[in-house]
């Protein structure tokens, strides 16, 4: 066997498939949930501009998620615990752009540096302390399940009731508030429900690059559509392409979940950049020849 073919197998390997695919049943059912959360979720991070802050909340997620470890406590509910906190100071120290920015600035190394402390005393499994930065899909046990997709459904019930007046006071903040839409209780909300969706992707894709799930997809639909309905439509079928994707990819493998679940996201996005940029080229095309000489 040659080197490249060592390293194929090590990326991409379908021996004893069938067999593997029952250990990620659980996986597959939270991914799934978890694609449909990200996927509505990074419309309006989006439309807000909040790529910014959802990283700063995995971090602090990722310190809650360490801290549950180290304690031999429920991780799923050390990673909403920091997620919360994250998104709530950001919520109420950053109201303003301005101002956020430096918070999550500040926020960010501070998640970090406590993670790694955490994870420095935890003298268990070194698979553990990988997981939580990179993902993981066969540690996803029946109570982590239950956790996952009762936050899923939370975060979603709260969206759907939030929604028509966010997306109002996203598009037109100024316009929004002059019609008494309450703008700050509903961008502090929002970021409640963020800190929620970012602890639920941290527990597949990890705490580094959870962007892929919660904001790629929705940047990616943006690119071939403005249309309020379709946007989050295809949003959510290409996050859960790419969790979904990733984990059937990763299961015969000895690479992490993340690398699959970023290339999917990644070309996902990258084509339809490419398409978008020719359906405007071709209708600027179209503009300048319908005009009169």
């Amino acid at each position: 066997m040659t080197l490249a073919d060592g390293v194929w197998q090590q990326i991409f390997s379908f021996d004893n498939y069938g067999e593997l695919l029952a250990l990620v049943r659980n996986s597959l059912i939270v991914g799934a949930a978890l694609g449909l959360v990200g996927g509505l979720a990074g419309v309006f991070v989006v439309m807000r501009d909040l790529p910014f802050a959802v990283h700063g909340i995995s971090e602090l997620s990722f310190a809650g998620a360490s801290a549950a470890l180290l304690l031999e406590t429920n991780i799923v509910a050390g990673s909403i615990a920091g997620s919360l906190l994250a998104a709530g100071a950001i919520g109420i120290l950053g109201a303003r752009a301005r101002d956020r920015n430096s918070v999550i600035g500040i926020i960010m190394p501070f998640g970090l540096g406590l993670g790694v402390l955490f994870l420095a005393l935890y003298k268990g499994r070194a698979a553990n302390k990988f997981g939580l930065l990179t993902g993981q899909i066969v540690a996803v046990d029946t109570p982590q399940t239950t956790w996952l997709l009762g936050t899923s459904a939370l975060v979603l019930i709260a969206l759907a009731a939030m929604w028509r007046p966010l997306a109002f006071a996203s598009a037109d903040p100024d316009v929004a508030e002059a019609r008494g839409v309450p703008v700050r209780a509903l961008s502090f909300a929002f970021m409640i429900v963020l800190g929620l969706a970012v602890a639920l992707s941290v527990q597949i894709v990890g705490a580094l690059l959870v962007l892929s799930l919660v904001v790629t997809p929705a940047a990616a639909a943006a690119r071939i559509t403005a249309s309020p309905v379709l946007l989050p439509v295809l949003s959510v079928v290409f996050a859960v392409l790419s969790i979904e994707g990733g984990i059937l990819l990763a299961l015969g493998s000895s690479i992490p979940i993340s690398p699959y679940v970023t290339t999917i996201s990644f070309t996902v996005y990258a084509a339809c950049r490419l398409a978008g940029t020719y359906r405007t080229r071709r209708w600027g095309a179209g503009k300048t020849a319908s005009q009169p000489a």
